[in-house]
C-alpha cells in the first residue's frame, strides 16, 4: 500500500471535524429557534386569551364575525351544491317566431319594414305577418288591414292592456269577447299573439258587417260608434294599411312616414257626458274600449 502523507491525514481529519461542527450548531440553532418560536406563540394565544377574558365585549364581537364567516361559507357551499333550474327542452315550440325566409316576397317585405318601424325583432312579426296574411284569406279581410290595426292598437305589444280592460297586439275587450276565448282554452289565451290576433279579426269582421262599411266598422271596433269624432283613430289605422300595401306591392315606404294626427278638438280621456255602450247594449263591437274616443297608447 502506497504511505499516507502525514499532512493530507491531517487536513482530512480537520476537515470532517469542522464540518461536523458546523453541522451540530446548525442543528442546535434550529431547534433553538423552533422551540422561540414555540414560546412566543404560546405568549401570543396565552396573551389574546388574558386579554379576551378581561374585554369580554370585544370577544363578544370577535365571536359574532367568526360566526357570521362560517354562515356565509356555509351558505356559498350550500348555493354552489343547489340543484340548477330544470331545462325545458320544448320551449322553443311555444315561442311565436318563424324564418324570414319561409315568407313569400310580399310577406317578407311587410314583416321587414314593421320590424324596422315598430323596433320589434324580425322572427316574430314574421309569425305574425304569415298569420295576418291566414287570417285574412279565411275572413275575407285584407291583411294589411288586420296588421295595421294591430299596429295603431299595440304598436305590436302582445302584453298591452288599456285602463279600460282592452287586451293585446289587436286590444280586444277580454271580458266582452270571454266566449270567442273559450275554444283557446279561456280568457289567458288574450295575451298569446297568434290566439288575440285570431279573435281581433273575428270581431273587426263583425264589427265591419254590423256597420256596414270599413270605416264605420273600426268606429266600432275602438268603441266610437255613437260618437260624432273618433279622435283620428280610423285615418290612422287606413294610412297605415296605405303604407304596408305599398310595402307589400315592392315600393319604397319611409319606415319613420307620420301618420296623421288626431283632430285637435277631440277629447282624449273619459268625461263625464261622453256616451257610453254597456256590454249588453253592444256584445259584437270590436274592442269595445267604450268610453274612450281614442284608445290607449
Amino acid at each position: 500500500m502506497t504511505p499516507i502523507n502525514p499532512l493530507t491525514a491531517i487536513y482530512r481529519a480537520s476537515a470532517h471535524s469542522a464540518a461536523t461542527f458546523v453541522r451540530d450548531v446548525g442543528i442546535g440553532m434550529l431547534e433553538v429557534s423552533h422551540n422561540t418560536l414555540a414560546l412566543l406563540g404560546l405568549s401570543v394565544v396565552c396573551g389574546v386569551v388574558l386579554f379576551s377574558a378581561a374585554h369580554p365585549d370585544l370577544r363578544d364581537g370577535a365571536e359574532q364575525r367568526a360566526l357570521g364567516w362560517l354562515l356565509a361559507r356555509q351558505e356559498a357551499r350550500l348555493a354552489s351544491e343547489a340543484t340548477p333550474e330544470p331545462p325545458i327542452p320544448d320551449a322553443v315550440a311555444r315561442v311565436t317566431a318563424a324564418d324570414p325566409t319561409t315568407l313569400s316576397k310580399q310577406q317578407a317585405s311587410v314583416a321587414n319594414w314593421l320590424s324596422r318601424r315598430y323596433r320589434v325583432a324580425i322572427e316574430p312579426v314574421s309569425r305574425l305577418v304569415q298569420e295576418a296574411w291566414e287570417s285574412g284569406r279565411r275572413s275575407g279581410l285584407d291583411p294589411t288591414l288586420i296588421l295595421a290595426v294591430m299596429a295603431i292598437e299595440s304598436s305590436f305589444n302582445p302584453f298591452a292592456q288599456s285602463s279600460v280592460g282592452a287586451q293585446g297586439l289587436m286590444q280586444v275587450m277580454t271580458r266582452v269577447h270571454d266566449d270567442k276565448y273559450e275554444p283557446y282554452g279561456g280568457v289567458r289565451a288574450a295575451f298569446d299573439p297568434v290566439t288575440n290576433l285570431r279573435v281581433g279579426v273575428q270581431v273587426l269582421k263583425e264589427c265591419i258587417g254590423r256597420a256596414g262599411s270599413l270605416e264605420a266598422g273600426l268606429k266600432f271596433y275602438v268603441g266610437a260608434a255613437n260618437l260624432s269624432d273618433d279622435g283620428g283613430y280610423v285615418t290612422k289605422v287606413l294610412a297605415e294599411q296605405a303604407n304596408l300595401k305599398r310595402v307589400a306591392e315592392g315600393k319604397w315606404v319611409s319606415v319613420t312616414a307620420v301618420l296623421p294626427s288626431p283632430s285637435a278638438t277631440a277629447p282624449t280621456t273619459k268625461t263625464s257626458d261622453a256616451p257610453v255602450q254597456s256590454d249588453d247594449e253592444a256584445p259584437n263591437t270590436g274592442a269595445n274600449r267604450v268610453a274612450w274616443v281614442i284608445p290607449l297608447r
